[in-house]
């Protein structure tokens, strides 16, 4: 893939929402963990519960106004999305209470992610997707993480159902078992994880109107991190590619990306036996070529995970 790849912000920025000021958004920093040759940025979040969180609502706030129908709430809550620009026929909204003086809808949308809406000027609009990835990556660094307001529509637990939905579009043909947004790229694009069910999974981003895939090797070939595939998974997937050729019988124990070119990528795998390691060059997802590593040393730099046996001693 000639493009850059991405790499996770160990970091998760939150999307502060002032309660007195819910207009005001601002950039707080950023820490880069998992370096790859690109950026994924973490993503920010409401910092506390709807009308409440660190800061008591003051007195002098006027009351909340008399509790709308659910009718109410989804045509206020369509009214917010068409304001906001976002495409969404909404199904279902709640009316979680104010931000400051400004009503907040949490909408579920007819299809993709739904959407927590804060009814301000300008309109403000968060991706419960995002949001639950944000919150996803801050309790992996601190399990009591406040990670602000999220989406409880139980319509907007979907997230594994619309990125694997978004996945298959973009021709992954795996179970795919978990999904997450993990930040944006570079291009400000969100960016997903998606796991695999006994397979490698992959980095799905929507670059214009295509979706573009790094599988997890790529992405670990560059120092980045997939948090849904195991060393296990990669292996089988090696190890699925290799049937039918004279690597068959390599029961498969560890794979390394060692690059790519027009003819395809160069995989370099280590076999439980002693000694036996291949290269294995793969285009179209088939491999087409097998080297083995006793006579690959011209190859990309030649096998690391199975170095070549040192040459036989001359007679003298």
């Amino acid at each position: 893939m000639n493009r850059k790849l991405i790499a996770v912000l160990g970091g998760a920025c939150a999307l502060f929402v002032s309660l007195a000021h819910p207009a005001a958004a601002q950039e707080e920093g950023r820490t880069e963990s998992d370096r790859a040759s690109g950026v994924v940025r973490g993503e920010r979040v409401l910092p506390g519960r709807v009308g409440g969180g660190r800061r008591e609502r003051q007195e002098n706030q006027p009351a909340a106004p008399a509790a709308q129908t659910p009718e109410q709430i989804v045509a206020a809550a369509q009214a917010q999305v068409q304001a906001a620009g976002l495409d969404c026929q909404v199904t279902e909204a709640a009316n979680p209470g104010l931000i400051g003086e400004s009503q907040v809808y949490e909408a579920a949308c007819a299809s993709g992610p739904g959407y927590i809406l804060i009814a301000s000027t300008p309109p403000q609009s968060f991706n419960c997707l995002e949001l639950a990835g944000t919150a996803y990556t801050a309790r992996l660094r601190d399990p009591a993480a406040d990670v602000g307001q999220q989406c409880l529509l139980p319509a907007n637990q979907n997230g594994l159902a619309v990125i694997g939905g978004w996945a298959r579009d973009a021709g992954v043909t795996c179970t795919v078992d978990e999904a997450i947004a993990i930040g944006k790229s570079e291009a400000n694009n969100v960016v997903y994880e998606v796991g695999c069910a006994g397979a490698d999974g992959y980095w799905l981003e929507k670059v214009g109107d295509q979706w573009t895939l790094q599988d997890c090797l790529q992405v670990a070939s560059v120092g980045g991190t997939c948090r849904f595939t195991t060393a296990d998974e990669q292996n089988a997937t090696l190890q699925a590619k290799l049937a039918g050729t004279e690597a068959a019988n390599c029961s498969v124990q560890q794979v390394r990306l060692m690059g790519s070119n027009a003819n395809g990528r160069f995989f370099e795998v280590k076999c439980a036996a002693e000694g036996e390691g291949y290269i294995a060059r793969i285009k179209d997802g088939a491999a087409q070529q097998i080297y083995p590593c006793a006579t690959a040393q011209r190859i990309g730099g030649g096998c690391t995970l199975t170095p070549a046996p040192a040459a036989a001693p001359t007679e003298q």
